[in-house]
Formats: C-alpha cells, sequence, structure tokens
C-alpha cells in the first residue's frame, strides 16, 4: 500500500508535543448519483487502522447529495451581480466573488441575510476590519464552492453547495467500518478552514484545524478528497 504527499505537502506534521500523519486517498472523481457511502468503503477501507481519524472533504459530500449546479443553470438576479463586485478573489478559491455563487448565497441564506451581512461589511470596512460579511451571512455562505482554473472538471463549470447535515453523514460513514475510527467532514483551503461535521461530540475543532492546516489534500486536481489523520507513536527503547 503506497502512501504518498500531494505534490508541495507533507505527510507529517508536529503540533504540541505529538506528531500525526495525514495520509491522502485517492479515488475517481465523484459524480452526482454515486453512492457517497460506497465511495468511501471502497477506497479507505484497506488504509484505516484504529484510532484514525477519517477526514472528508465537504466538496464530495454535497455533490453526491445533488448540490452541485452547473453555472448555466443559475440565473443571477440583478443584486447577485451587484454585490458580487465587491467580494474579494484570492487564488485559492472564488467564493461568493462571481454573480453565480453570489446568487446561491442568495437562494440559501436567504436575502434579507445577505443584504444585511453586504450593509455590516460595508459599514466595518471602513475601520479595516475583515470578514465581517461571512461572519454574518453565515456557513451556507463560507461553504458555497465557485469553478477555478484548479477545480477537476466538470466542477471548474459548477457550483457546489456546503453539505446537508454533516454531522448525520459523518455518523453513517463511520458506521461503515468495524475499525474504531472517527469522522469528520471538512472545508479546507489554502487559507484555512473549517470544521462542519463529526461523528463524535466534543471535538477539538483548532485542534483538527491545526493538523490540517497546510491543506494536506490539496488545492486543485489531486483527486485525494479522503484523508486519515493518525497520531505517530513513538517507538519504545528497550
Amino acid at each position: 500500500m503506497l502512501i504518498q504527499a500531494n505534490k508541495n505537502k507533507k505527510l507529517n506534521i508536529k503540533v504540541g508535543d505529538n506528531e500525526y500523519l495525514r495520509i491522502p486517498i485517492t479515488t475517481h472523481t465523484i459524480m452526482p448519483g454515486d453512492d457517497l457511502f460506497a465511495v468511501i468503503e471502497q477506497y479507505a477501507t484497506d488504509y484505516l487502522q484504529e484510532g484514525d481519524i477519517l477526514f472528508v472533504a465537504e466538496k464530495i459530500v454535497a455533490i453526491s447529495q445533488g448540490r452541485a449546479f452547473p453555472l448555466n443553470s443559475i440565473k443571477p438576479r440583478w443584486f447577485a451581480y451587484f454585490l458580487s463586485k465587491f467580494v474579494t478573489k484570492t487564488p485559492y478559491g472564488i467564493g461568493l466573488g462571481i454573480p453565480e455563487t453570489m446568487e446561491m448565497a442568495l437562494r440559501e441564506c436567504g436575502f434579507f441575510r445577505i443584504f444585511f451581512a453586504a450593509v455590516i461589511s460595508a459599514i466595518t470596512k471602513i475601520f479595516k476590519r475583515k470578514g465581517d460579511f461571512y461572519r454574518i451571512a453565515g456557513p451556507k455562505a463560507r461553504a458555497i464552492d465557485g469553478p477555478t482554473a484548479g477545480t477537476i472538471p466538470p466542477y471548474d463549470n459548477y457550483v457546489v453547495l456546503g453539505p446537508e447535515n454533516p454531522s448525520l453523514v459523518a455518523t453513517k460513514i463511520k458506521d461503515l467500518f468495524t475499525e474504531k475510527i472517527e469522522v469528520i467532514i471538512v472545508d479546507i483551503n489554502d487559507l484555512g478552514g473549517n470544521i462542519l461535521g463529526a461523528s463524535f461530540n466534543g471535538l477539538d475543532e483548532p485542534f483538527c484545524i491545526n493538523i490540517l492546516k497546510d491543506n494536506p489534500l490539496g488545492q486543485g486536481k489531486e483527486s485525494t478528497p479522503l484523508g486519515i489523520i493518525r497520531e505517530v507513536v513513538p517507538e519504545k527503547t528497550a
């Protein structure tokens, strides 16, 4: 079983006094209609050990739930065109910076919430505060992915929403395996990330984010939407 890091990524990371291995798992391109649970069982089973945390990219969960939409199927309203002009675009994700993703935010979060978030954000930018729009708009807005040049086709022409019931999905994935593992659904990119759902209570989200902060699954066409967090146990000396 070959374990190989993605380009410009490392397998190991040290957090506090402990070291952790991050194992990226390659899959085929997940398409609408794929059985997410069958796919994960197929690709992850041979890698898992007791005590592992399996982390799953939120995008494949959403795609399997039918929450991926071709750009040409989305008809933005004028307000989506207007608001998207003010969104900061980065190389790591377009966010709500195009009319189509802003339109989906309006549908997911409601017109008035997005309008209120935009007004407050415009005011606080005067005082050089950043991030208020997404804090007010909420996790549904943050989770929307737009197309980028590095995205695997056909999703370089899709808008993908956040997954529904991610903690329930995580619990169902955990139940697939006989090993005592836990599962988290993650939204990680090269700028940071969030844990959207977990198969267990009492999740230490900052701890998990620290382990995944360098985005070991990669940002583009790596085809590794699954990964494993495994603590590296030092060998005992005689």
